[in-house]
């Protein structure tokens, strides 16, 4: 570790200020591209417009930082825990707040509380971390309490802006939002990961599968959102594949491919026609006559950008 770093990181385990940039740890309990994913970075872009970091598509306008997201609801259920991502003392809390999605029609009006339940740590020499949309009852701190890096101080909820279940983290240096990923804000599409305040960098995802799965018919896309159980396939019903993603691009292709006992059972290119933040495709066959085979089937879908894998995954299932 760089001397700086390690004086930095002294200084504020000491309560101290300091005069340079703090190393940041990950705030949430989870493994990046495996069960949680980041969503959205702050927005680069100075106009209308949105860009994050790598001059991708991965924020909105006027988004202030990162979103480390869930892959569905029910991964909730188990507690998913916030952490302090730097060593300082806590300065503010909220809490009480109820874990309800800002897309249906019995929303909260969270104007002036956006961030939801959350926790505001201030780590000297001007710097603050922000945690926002954790669940209600979770906050474990208190003001005034020292904190250490990775120190739990809750569990990720749906409180306050939410339209999907994640942590919403943001950095200031004295008032103003910083990037964590690019805190020079140099005007580059690559910058340098030493550059960056994580002490590791996290890795950038321009785009992922976060669920896909076998169906006798095409799943509701809430019901996807929600996290849908494991279908029984039906030897006489439709088959159906389905593939959830995030970071998707106009002109990308989404490859659907379904094999089973007697070999290929179909294989479909979708081709996006526009970016969205999340979205969620499928395609699929009738039962043959007679009826599927009985036998295990494996699914693969693949994201392809600019004739290139960007993610792929494989699902199995099976008609008895």
């Amino acid at each position: 570790m760089r001397l700086w770093a390690q004086t930095l990181i002294m200084a504020l385990a000491l309560g101290q200020s300091a005069g340079a940039d703090p190393f940041l740890t990950l705030p949430i309990d989870c493994r990046l591209g495996e069960d949680c994913h980041i969503q959205q970075f702050v927005d680069r872009d100075p106009g209308p417009g949105a860009a994050d970091f790598r001059c991708g598509p991965l924020s909105y306008d006027g988004h202030r930082g990162t979103d480390f997201a869930l892959p569905t609801r029910a991964d909730l259920a188990p507690g998913v825990t916030v952490l302090a991502a730097a060593p300082g003392r806590v300065i503010g809390i909220r809490d009480g707040m109820d874990d309800i999605l800002q897309t249906g029609p019995d929303a909260p009006d969270v104007t002036g509380r956006e961030c939801g339940n959350g926790v505001v740590i201030d780590h000297g020499d001007g710097w603050q971390t922000q945690y926002c949309h954790m669940a209600r009852g979770s906050v474990s701190v208190v003001e005034g309490q020292a904190v250490v890096a990775g120190q739990p101080i809750g569990t990720v909820g749906l409180s306050g802006q939410t339209q999907f279940p994640h942590l919403h983290l943001t950095v200031r240096r004295n008032g103003e939002i910083v990037d964590p990923f690019a805190p020079m804000d140099a005007a580059t599409c690559d910058p340098a990961p030493e550059d960056s305040l994580w002490l590791t960098v996290p890795a950038y995802q321009p785009g992922a599968l976060i669920g896909a799965g076998f169906s006798t018919s095409v799943p509701d896309y809430d019901a996807i959102k929600a996290g849908l159980p494991e279908a029984v396939l039906d030897r006489d019903a439709p088959l159906v594949l389905w593939g959830y993603l995030f970071g998707g691009q106009a002109g990308d292709v989404l490859r659907i491919a379904a094999e089973g006992p007697r070999g290929a059972a179909f294989a479909h290119d979708v081709t996006l026609e526009r970016t969205q933040a999340q979205l969620f495709r499928a395609f699929g066959r009738r039962a043959p006559a007679g009826g599927w085979p009985a036998g295990p089937y494996r699914g693969t879908l693949t994201l392809i950008r600019g004739g290139a894998v960007i993610d792929e995954t494989v699902v199995t299932g099976r008609i008895d």
